[in-house]
C-alpha cells in the first residue's frame, strides 16, 4: 500500500503540491474574509434621497438622476455600525499572529494552518443566522473570532515553506502559496456580486458555498499534507534526500527556544518590519478605497466596478509568480546575489506602485488610462512577493513563524490605520 502510494505521490513532487494547497487555503480565507464588504451592501436597509452630483465629476457610464433610491435589506445599521462589523475582523486578526508562530513552531504549521481556515470557514457559514438571529453586536463578535481564526495563517504558512521550499525554489514556492492573496480578492471582487445577483436566495449564498468550500479544502489538506518531508509517508526517496540536501535537517524541532530579544535588536528584522507596514498601507489602501474611487469620482456602474476592481489582483498574480521564477532563476545561475536581489525586488514592488497611483491621479477622466495605470501600478506589487514576503525564510527558517507573526501583524495594523487616513484627506469624497 505504501509503495503504491508512493508511486502516486512521485508524479508530482511534494513541496508543489503543498505550494498549490496554501493558494487553495489562502484564496478561500481571504475570499471569507473580503465577502462581507460586498454582501453587506445587500443585507442592509439603503435610503438614499436628493442626491448631489458634482457638475466637474466624471460622467456616469449609465444615465443617472437625482432621484430617490431605495434598495431593501434586512437590517437597519447605520454606516458607523457597518464600519465597525466590517472592522472587527482585523481586531481579532491582530491578536492570534504571535501566539499562531509559537503554535506553528511547537506543533506544526500544518495543523495550525489548517485549523485556521477550518475555524473561518466555520464563522463564514454561521454569519447569515448569526447576523439574524443576534444583530449587528453579534455580527461583530463573530467577525473578531474570525479574525482570531484566520490571524494565525500568515505565521503558520512561513513555518510550513521553511521546512518545504529550498533556497533556490523559495521565490517561486513562496510565490505559489501567497499568490492565493491575490486569487482570493479576485473571486471575491469579480464572483461575490454575481452570485448574490443571480443564485436563487441572494446574500447568504455566499456565505455557505465558500464555507463550505473552505470545510472541503480542510479535509484534503488533512489527507495530502505534511508538518515537513520528514514526517511526510509517501514523498518519494529523491526529493526527501533532496530537500535534506538543500534545507538541512527537515524534520521540525519543538526545543527551539525563539529569540525574541536578539530578533527585536536585529536591522535586517526591522527593515523587513517597515517594508511590511509600506506595502501593507498602499494595499489596504487599495483594498479599502479603489472600489470608492472607481465609484465615486470614475462614475463606473456597479457591474463594470466589480470587474475593473478585480483587474489589478489578476495583474499582482500574474507577475508574483513571474517574479517568484525570474528570481530563482537568477539565484540559480548566479547572475545576482540573493540579499541584492531582494532589495531590487522590493525597491521594484514599492515605486512602481507609487508611480501608477500617483499618475492616476492626475489623468482627470479618462478612465480607461485610469484602469491602466491602476492594474500596472498594482501589478508592480507583485515583486513584493518573491522579496520581503518571503525573506523571513531567508533571516531565520526556524524562527519564520515568529518574524512573520511580528511583521504581518505590523502590517495589519498598518491596514487598520489607512482607511481612517484616507477618510480625513477625502472628506469630501
Amino acid at each position: 500500500m505504501k509503495s503504491a502510494c508512493q508511486s502516486a505521490c512521485a508524479c508530482i513532487a511534494q513541496r508543489y503540491l503543498l505550494g498549490i494547497m496554501c493558494l487553495l487555503g489562502m484564496a478561500n480565507a481571504y475570499i471569507m474574509r473580503a465577502i462581507l464588504s460586498i454582501a453587506i451592501t445587500q443585507m442592509v436597509k439603503v435610503v438614499i434621497s436628493d442626491i448631489h452630483v458634482d457638475p466637474n465629476a466624471c460622467d456616469a457610464t449609465e444615465s443617472s438622476t437625482n432621484t430617490t433610491t431605495i434598495a431593501t435589506g434586512e437590517f437597519d445599521w447605520s454606516e458607523s455600525t457597518q464600519g465597525i462589523i466590517l472592522s472587527a475582523f482585523y481586531y481579532g486578526y491582530i491578536i492570534t499572529h504571535v501566539p499562531g508562530g509559537l503554535l506553528a513552531q511547537k506543533f506544526g504549521g500544518k495543523q495550525t494552518l489548517g485549523l485556521g481556515i477550518f475555524s473561518t470557514a466555520l464563522f463564514t457559514l454561521l454569519t447569515p443566522e448569526v447576523a439574524r438571529l443576534g444583530g449587528s453586536w453579534a455580527l461583530i463578535g463573530l467577525r473578531f473570532l474570525m479574525g482570531m481564526g484566520e490571524g494565525v495563517t500568515f505565521p503558520a504558512l512561513s513555518t510550513l515553506l521553511a521546512q518545504w521550499a529550498p533556497p533556490l525554489e523559495r521565490s517561486t514556492i513562496a510565490a505559489l502559496g501567497y499568490a492565493g492573496v491575490q486569487i482570493g480578492m479576485v473571486v471575491a471582487s469579480a464572483l461575490g456580486g454575481l452570485i448574490i445577483q443571480y443564485v436563487p436566495g441572494g446574500w447568504p449564498n455566499v456565505f455557505y458555498i465558500f464555507g463550505v468550500l473552505g470545510i472541503i479544502w480542510y479535509i484534503i489538506w488533512c489527507l495530502v499534507c505534511y508538518n515537513d518531508p520528514s514526517s511526510h509517508p509517501f514523498i518519494s526517496d529523491e526529493e526527501k534526500a533532496y530537500l535534506k540536501e538543500t534545507i538541512g535537517n527537515t524534520e521540525r524541532r519543538k526545543d527551539l527556544t525563539t529569540p525574541w530579544g536578539a530578533m527585536l535588536t536585529s536591522i535586517p528584522f526591522w527593515a523587513l518590519v517597515i517594508g511590511e507596514v509600506g506595502h501593507d498601507w498602499g494595499l489596504y489602501t487599495m483594498i479599502t478605497d479603489l472600489p470608492k474611487y472607481m465609484n465615486d469620482v470614475m462614475r463606473f456602474n456597479i457591474a463594470q466596478n466589480g470587474i475593473l476592481s478585480a483587474l489589478p489582483y489578476v495583474a499582482m498574480w500574474l507577475v508574483s509568480l513571474s517574479a517568484g521564477a525570474i528570481a530563482d532563476w537568477i539565484l540559480k545561475r548566479k547572475i545576482m546575489g540573493m540579499t541584492n536581489l531582494r532589495k531590487l525586488l522590493a525597491t521594484v514592488g514599492a515605486i512602481g506602485p507609487g508611480i501608477g497611483v500617483v499618475w492616476a491621479s492626475y489623468m482627470g477622466c479618462d478612465k480607461s488610462s485610469v484602469t491602466i495605470l491602476f492594474t500596472v501600478g498594482m501589478g508592480f506589487m507583485g515583486f513584493f512577493y518573491a522579496s520581503l514576503r518571503v525573506n523571513a525564510l531567508d533571516l531565520s527558517p526556524n524562527f519564520a513563524g515568529s518574524i512573520m507573526a511580528i511583521v504581518n501583524g505590523a502590517g495589519s495594523l498598518s491596514g487598520m490605520i489607512a482607511p481612517y487616513v484616507i477618510g480625513l484627506l477625502t472628506p469630501n469624497r
